[in-house]
């Protein structure tokens, strides 16, 4: 099992996310972001960047951060990040439809650009990953875009080249949402999620 250590910021939804116990279980340390620099990272595998960060601290984290991928570590970025500190970031802001699912014919506008993908393999679905979007990456050309627009933009992909490490990046905000009791399909994102960070093929 990898260990995964995760920024908590101490605002209430990542409290109820992170201290879940189905999904706390998954969870080997849990970094309070102002304690992040002083923080020994060797005893982990996986670092989650959650949304909704004070962006000042992350900026400030980034030197740390991306020394842990380089170091072989794999980085989980969830949601918006208008701030450039993920390689080769490309991000593009976007017009959110929180009620896309009320149209006729309603389409989320998502598409699984890699179905064979181990992530697919029984951890999660497309409808797992599905409730609305803030934006979309354009990844570099070396990426594995795993979840996209229809349009192409990235919503979920894999960066297994910029470093040493892996990076796990995602629009998608399922901290926020499970830990503010909205949206459902967050809980099953995170009921397969966490178990494939733990176990499955990254």
């Amino acid at each position: 099992m990898r260990k995964i250590g995760v920024i908590y910021s101490g605002h209430e939804s990542h409290y109820r996310t992170f201290h879940e116990p189905k999904f706390n279980q998954y969870i080997t340390k849990l970094i309070y972001h102002p304690d992040f620099l002083e923080t020994d990272l060797d005893d982990l595998d996986v670092l989650i960047v959650p949304s909704q960060l004070n962006y000042q601290l992350l900026l400030s984290s980034v030197e740390k951060i991306r020394a842990f991928a380089e170091n072989g570590g794999i980085i989980v970025a969830f949601g918006p990040q208008p701030w450039n500190w993920i390689p080769a970031q490309h991000w593009e802001e976007r017009m959110t439809n929180f009620w896309w699912w009320l149209d006729k014919d309603a389409s989320s506008g998502l598409v699984l650009q890699n179905p064979a993908h181990p992530l697919f393999n029984g951890y999660l679905s497309l409808v797992d990953c599905t409730w609305h979007q803030h934006g979309v990456f354009w990844p570099p050309e070396h990426a594995d875009i795993l979840i996209a627009t229809e349009d192409g933009g990235a919503v979920l992909y894999i960066d297994a080249h910029s470093t040493a490490g892996k990076w796990i990046v995602t629009t998608l905000d399922p901290d926020f949402h499970f830990g503010s009791y909205f949206m459902p399909a967050t809980e099953r994102f995170f009921e397969g999620f966490f178990p494939y960070l733990a176990y499955g093929t990254i």
